[in-house]
């Protein structure tokens, strides 16, 4: 027992020593970061042809449902005709003197996945400001994997508008959804000649939704005044800590409804043959039902359309990644290993009151 107590106060004092370890570099990486200035917001483009992802799963697991002897014959053989198309892809493109009247036909592969904030909007906007400098708007296809459940107008407003830069250049645009576009989401994936959704994503929820607390009974019980001080009539329709009044909650309802408004119209424009008056109530639907009233156009997953599209283009994922501080890297470890730990003990749980 001595030693189990005396090995628990090492691991207790390693523990506290990292941890204060960590907490200095953070600092220290954090101070030299704002030195930097500007510098902070240098990113890169990462550029990923999907062909070439799909067809190496695609001979791994060939290659592993072969003997040992027929692997090497045929690995062997997979680098012999790699090199041969090379060879022959060179020749064609020395032969033509144009590549670029030769160029594939090419599917640009977006990503955006949205906060309340729509915090991934810069990425997707400088990811659509490097395809649009390069795409043909007669052969060129963009895809965007979005996945949101909604959030600030102004800012899903912002992110809609970037999508709406593709379908300006005349520039196909397909937008995927496995999981969830909703409210904020939808507004976006609306701006797609094409919407494709997995059989149980989530769609719709076209609506506007606010909510407030309010503390004014509490401050009042306990002798504490509040005091709004404001010039114009509507610059202040609801208060968390002031006494609300009838008339601006109307105010404020009254401007609701008219994002309201705004939100159908944007979705209405861009899906013309959607019955938006049936839709518009704030429900959501699931991808089967969303096909039936028409908020998407097919049921299909990401994979399956990316799959699909490499038999017919050049698949190329582009996504715009900031370079992360130190301290930011730590804070996401940090998130994700807690977020993991927590659904172990609710995992641990469920098998629990399973068993």
């Amino acid at each position: 027992m001595e030693f189990l107590t005396d090995f628990g106060l090492f691991i207790a004092k390693t523990a506290t020593l990292v941890v204060a370890l960590i907490v200095v570099v953070s600092v220290i990486a954090s101070a030299a970061q704002k030195d930097k200035g500007d510098a902070s917001e240098d990113g890169e483009l990462k550029v990923r042809k999907l062909n070439d992802k799909y067809r190496k799963l695609r001979e791994h697991l060939q290659s592993k449902l072969r003997s040992e002897g027929e692997r090497k014959r045929w690995e062997k053989l997979q680098k012999k005709e790699d090199k041969a198309k090379r060879k022959e892809e060179k020749a064609r493109q020395k032969q033509s003197g144009d590549e670029q009247s030769e160029q594939a036909a090419r599917v640009f592969v977006l990503d955006f996945d949205g906060d309340i904030k729509a915090s991934d909007t810069d990425p997707l906007r400088r990811s659509i400001t490097a395809v649009l400098s390069i795409a043909d708007p007669e052969k060129d296809e963009v895809v965007v994997r979005l996945e949101s459940g909604g959030g600030m107008v102004h800012s899903y407003g912002l992110a809609a508008a970037q999508l709406d830069r593709i379908r300006a250049k005349g520039i196909s645009l397909t937008a995927c959804v496995d999981k969830v576009a909703a409210s904020g989401g939808y507004m976006m994936a609306c701006v797609a000649d094409r919407i494709v959704a997995s059989p149980f994503a989530i769609l719709g929820s076209i609506g506007v939704v606010a909510q407030l607390p309010n503390f004014h009974r509490l401050l009042k019980k306990n002798d504490v005044d509040f005091e709004v001080l404001t010039a114009g009539e509507h610059k202040r329709t609801l208060t968390i800590f002031g006494e609300n009044t009838e008339k601006g909650r109307a105010k404020f309802l009254e401007d609701l409804e008219d994002t309201h408004v705004l939100f159908k119209d944007y979705v209405s424009e861009r899906r013309p043959g959607l019955d938006i008056s049936a839709v518009a109530t704030g429900e959501i639907w699931f991808g089967r039902r969303a096909l039936e009233v028409n908020l998407i156009d097919e049921i299909k997953t990401s994979d399956e359309y990316l799959i699909e599209a490499c038999d017919r283009a050049d698949v190329i994922s582009v996504t715009y990644q900031r370079k992360r501080t130190l301290p930011e890297k730590l804070g996401l470890a940090t998130s994700a290993a807690l977020e993991h730990t927590v659904w172990r003990i609710i995992g641990a749980f469920r098998n629990q009151k399973i068993q």
